[in-house]
């Protein structure tokens, strides 16, 4: 447990908590975030989940964008139904992506779990898509990919970040109620 692990966990939490609630001020603090985990999970050799924070910081700028545009006049963000289509296209992109980056990471690098390192990256993009598009449906993606991080962090040793993802699981299943009684009925669920 460092100090830089600490500081993530707090602002990670911070920021995933905005999120649930629809405050547009989780996404500078999810950019910080993506920052401090960067550095961590390079620092642990978890390169599909460092090459992922990259990645989230475009989606957070994207996320960003949408969010301040698709909000109502009350300054409500406006959650959007996810149509099956699109719900199976996401999981079939994530599984392309999963068997992409973990044949890489697996052949090219000295990851320490390459494949499921690479499974939860791909997916967590999935979701970090889903929870930029407005989709409350993001929830139930991060609920499951949060139960496996936990494994994976703890076996890594990253105790406080395996707690952050165990708390962030409770986050998913609150975020889902508010943006259920938020938004309209959806297509998939």
């Amino acid at each position: 447990m460092s100090t830089l692990e600490i500081v993530a966990v707090v602002v990670s939490f911070l920021a995933i908590w905005l999120t649930a609630r629809r405050n547009l001020l989780c996404w500078p603090l999810n950019l910080v975030a993506c920052g401090l985990y960067f550095k961590l999970f390079l620092d642990v050799r978890l390169y599909a989940d460092m090459a992922l924070q990259a990645v989230f910081a475009v989606g957070i700028l994207y996320g960003w964008l949408v969010w301040t545009r698709g909000k109502r006049d009350t300054g409500a963000v406006v959650v959007v139904p996810l149509r099956r289509s699109h719900a199976l296209m996401g999981l079939g992109g994530g599984a392309i992506g999963a068997i992409a980056i973990g044949w890489f990471t697996s052949h090219h690098t000295d990851a320490a779990l390459p494949w499921i390192d690479a499974t939860l990256s791909s997916f967590s993009l999935v979701a970090q898509y889903w929870t930029a598009q407005r989709h409350r449906e993001n929830w139930l993606l991060w609920i499951v990919v949060d139960v496996a991080y936990v494994g994976m962090f703890a076996f890594k040793g990253l105790t406080l970040t395996a707690g952050l993802y165990a708390a962030m699981i409770g986050l998913a299943i609150a975020g889902y109620r508010e943006w259920r009684r938020a938004g309209p009925a959806s297509s998939i669920v």
